[in-house]
C-alpha cells in the first residue's frame, strides 16, 4: 500500500467516525481530501516532508486536513483520530462493510446498544433488540442480519484490483533473480476472479533454496509468514503470498494444477483416466500398461485440490509437463485460456476445436465512460482527452454525471449544465488529436425513468444510464426496471448494471438472461465497468450477453487518467465471460461505434 493510499484510508475512516458522531459537512471535505490524495501524481509523504504548504497544493487539502496528515509522518498517528477511535471503539470498517448500514447507523447501534463488531450486530438483530432503538424497525433489523453473512465474507477476500498489483509486483521482483527461469500467478487470481484469497506465485528453478532466500528477502513484504526448501509464504499489504518451486520441466504441470479450478482439473483428469493416463502436477503419463491404472490416475488429484503424494505420482510413461500447451495438447484438446476453466462448457468446447478467440486489452480503442472536473472527476475535459490519446486510442466519451437519484447534488449536472458543457466539448474536439464524443452519464430512477430530458439526451453523441439508487429491489423488480432504460430509444449503453461494490454491497438482483435479450433487441451494450471496486458485469453475466447476440461495452468510468488502467480489469472479466472483440462495443472503429450509437 502507497503512503498515499494508506493516508487516504486514514481521512476516510476520519470521515465516517466523524458522521458516526454526528458532525455535518466535514465528513464529505474528508472524503473528498482522500479521493484526491489517492490519485496525486506525488508521493504524500515527500510533499509532508516538505512542509504543511506542499501538502495543501492538493486539491480539496485545506490548512486544518494537511496539518493532520503533516502530523500523522511526523509521529506515526492523527491525534484527533485516535481520540475519535478511543471515544467509539467499533470495528467501522467491518460494521459499514454490512449493507444498510452506514456511519450515522454506527454511531446510533453504539449509543444504544454498544455494539462495537459484526459477532455483537448479529448477536443483537438476532435478539430483536435492534428494532426497538428508535429510528429502526423490524424490517431494518432483518436486512441488516439478512446481510451479516456477505460482510463476512467481504472480509475474508481481497479484490482483485487489491490483489493484482502486489502479485505483478512480486513476479517482477522475483523475475530479476538469476534463480528464477519462469515465475507466473496461479490460482483464482490468474483466472481473474473478482475476489481471491491470496496470491499463488509457481517458480520453475534447479535452485529452489535460492529463490526461497529471494522470495523472503523481498523488500515489500511486511513480515515472513513461513520459510521452507520448496515453499515459502509472506504477508504484504495484508495479502498473503505463497511461493511454490518446481523444477523446470514440471512447471508446466504445476502450473495448470495450481491454476484450477477445482471443477476444470478434476473434468480435465477425467478426459485423462479415458485416454489411459494420469494427470497431476508432475506431468502426464501414460498409464496404461499399469496395473490397476485407472485407481493410480483417480488418486492424482482429490477434492481439496492438493496432491497426495504416494510415490506413484510419477509412475508411467511421461506424456508432457513442461508447458501446460502440451498438457492440453496431448489431450488432444486445445488450450484452454485461465479465465474459462470453471468446468462451464470449456473442455467441451475445447474438444471440439470451439472455444471463442477472446477479446484482448489491445483491441479496446477508446474509453465510454469517463467523468471530468465538471462532475466528480478531478481533471478537465482536455486533460482527459489527452491522457487517452497518449494511450493510443481513437477516441474518448466525455459522460459526466447527471442529477438524479442517488447522486450527491453538488456533482450532478443539470439539463442546463449539460448543453453548457456542449461548447466545452466542442473547443475541446476542436484541437484534440482523436474523436471526441458527447455524452452523460443519466441515473436510472427506481421505476426505470431518467434523470435528464429525453429532447436532450437525444442531442448527445452517446448516453450511458446507470442505477445509482434504490439497489435493494426484488430480482423481478430490478430487472423490469433495467430492461425499462435498456429500451429506451437514446439510451446507447446501461452502465454498471447491478450498482454492485465488491466487498462493500452487492447491488441489484438481476435475471441476466432478460436483460441481456431485451438489451440486444433495442440495440443497447450493457457494461462491463471495470473499475476493480465493480467489475459489473461480472463473468456469468457477460457470457448471458454473448449467448443473446448482445454487445458490451468495456469501460473503465475513469474519474482520472490513471483510472485508464482499469481497462485491464474489464478486459479479463469480459474473457470470464466468453466474450470475443467483435461482442465489445469498444473495439470498433470510429464509424463502427457511430453506426451503432445511430
Amino acid at each position: 500500500m502507497s503512503y498515499n493510499d494508506e493516508v487516504a484510508r486514514l481521512l476516510f475512516e476520519f470521515a465516517d467516525r466523524l458522521e458516526a458522531e454526528g458532525v455535518e459537512y466535514k465528513p464529505n471535505a474528508y472524503r473528498r481530501a482522500a479521493e484526491n490524495i489517492q490519485e496525486y501524481p506525488e508521493p504524500i509523504d515527500q510533499l509532508a516532508a516538505t512542509g504543511q504548504d506542499a501538502v495543501e497544493e492538493i486539491d480539496r487539502v485545506g490548512d486544518a486536513i494537511a496539518s493532520k496528515i503533516v502530523e500523522y509522518f511526523e509521529t506515526g498517528e492523527i491525534s484527533e483520530l485516535e481520540d475519535l477511535r478511543e471515544s467509539m471503539p467499533v470495528d467501522m470498517a467491518a460494521l459499514t462493510s454490512v449493507e444498510g448500514v452506514g456511519p450515522k447507523t454506527v454511531g446510533k447501534l453504539y449509543d444504544a446498544l454498544d455494539i462495537t463488531d459484526l459477532d455483537e450486530l448479529e448477536a443483537a438483530a438476532e435478539a430483536g433488540e435492534i428494532q426497538e432503538v428508535s429510528g429502526f424497525g423490524a424490517k431494518t433489523e432483518q436486512n441488516i442480519l439478512d446481510n451479516i453473512p456477505f460482510a463476512r465474507q467481504s472480509q475474508k477476500r481481497e479484490r482483485l484490483g487489491e490483489a493484482r498489483p502486489v502479485a505483478d509486483a512480486v513476479t517482477g521482483y522475483l523475475a530479476e533473480s538469476g534463480a528464477v527461469e519462469r515465475v507466473e500467478v496461479a490460482g483464482s487470481i490468474r483466472r481473474w476472479k473478482d475476489t481471491i484469497g491470496d496470491i499463488d506465485v509457481l517458480v520453475a528453478s534447479d535452485d529452489s533454496e535460492a529463490v526461497v532466500d529471494a522470495f523472503t528477502a523481498w523488500d515489500d513484504a511486511d513480515d515472513v509468514i513461513e520459510a521452507g526448501t520448496h515453499k515459502s509464504s509472506l504477508r504484504a499489504d495484508n495479502v498473503r503470498v505463497d511461493l511454490r518451486v518446481v523444477v523446470p520441466d514440471e512447471f508446466g504441470a504445476a502450473l495448470q494444477y495450481f491454476t484450477g479450478s477445482k471443477d476444470h482439473n478434476v473434468k480435465l483428469r477425467n478426459v485423462a483416466i479415458e485416454q489411459g493416463c494420469k494427470l497431476n502436477e508432475y506431468g502426464l503419463f501414460d498409464v496404461s500398461d499399469l496395473d490397476d491404472a485407472e485407481g493410480t490416475a483417480a488418486d492424482s488429484v482429490d477434492d481439496s485440490n492438493e496432491t497426495t503424494d504416494t510415490g506413484s505420482q510419477r509412475e508411467g510413461v511421461r506424456l508432457g509437463g513442461e508447458t501446460e500447451a502440451e498438457m492440453y495438447e496431448e489431450l488432444g484438446i486445445d488450450w484452454v485460456p485461465p479465465e474459462l476453466r470453471e468446468d462451464t462448457g470449456e473442455i467441451e468446447a475445447a474438444a471440439d476445436g470451439d472455444l471463442p478467440t477472446l477479446v484482448e486489452t489491445d483491441d479496446i480503442r477508446g474509453d465510454l465512460h469517463t467523468h471530468s472536473e465538471w462532475s466528480d472527476g478531478r481533471f478537465s475535459i482536455s486533460e482527459m482527452v489527452a491522457a487517452a490519446a497518449e494511450r493510443g486510442y481513437d477516441y474518448h466519451s466525455v459522460t459526466d454525471h447527471a442529477s438524479g437519484p442517488g447522486i450527491i447534488e453538488d456533482i450532478g449536472l443539470t439539463d442546463d449544465d449539460l448543453r453548457e458543457q456542449m461548447a466545452a466539448v466542442d473547443d475541446v474536439r476542436a484541437d484534440a488529436a482523436i474523436d471526441v464524443l458527447h455524452g452523460v452519464e443519466t441515473n436510472i430512477d427506481a421505476d426505470g425513468a431518467l434523470s435528464t430530458d429525453d429532447d436532450l439526451l437525444a442531442e448527445l453523441d452517446l448516453v450511458v444510464a446507470s442505477p445509482h439508487s434504490a439497489l435493494g429491489q426484488d430480482t423481478e423488480t430490478a430487472t423490469s426496471r433495467l430492461c425499462r432504460a435498456a429500451e429506451h430509444p437514446a439510451v446507447d449503453i446501461i452502465g454498471h448494471p447491478t450498482g454492485r461494490m465488491i466487498n462493500s454491497r452487492p447491488g441489484l438482483s438481476v435475471d441476466f438472461t432478460a436483460l441481456a435479450e431485451t438489451a440486444a433487441e433495442n440495440g443497447t451494450a450493457l457494461e462491463v465497468n471495470a473499475n476493480p471496486v465493480r467489475l459489473d458485469l461480472h463473468g456469468e453475466a457477460v457470457r448471458a450477453v454473448v449467448g443473446a447476440g448482445g454487445t458490451v461495452a468495456i469501460n473503465t468510468d475513469a474519474h482520472s487518467p490513471d483510472n485508464f488502467e482499469y481497462v485491464r480489469y474489464g478486459v479479463h472479466t469480459a474473457r470470464r465471460g466468453w466474450a470475443e472483440g467483435g461482442d465489445v462495443l469498444n473495439t470498433k472503429d470510429i464509424d463502427g461505434l457511430e453506426a451503432f450509437l445511430e
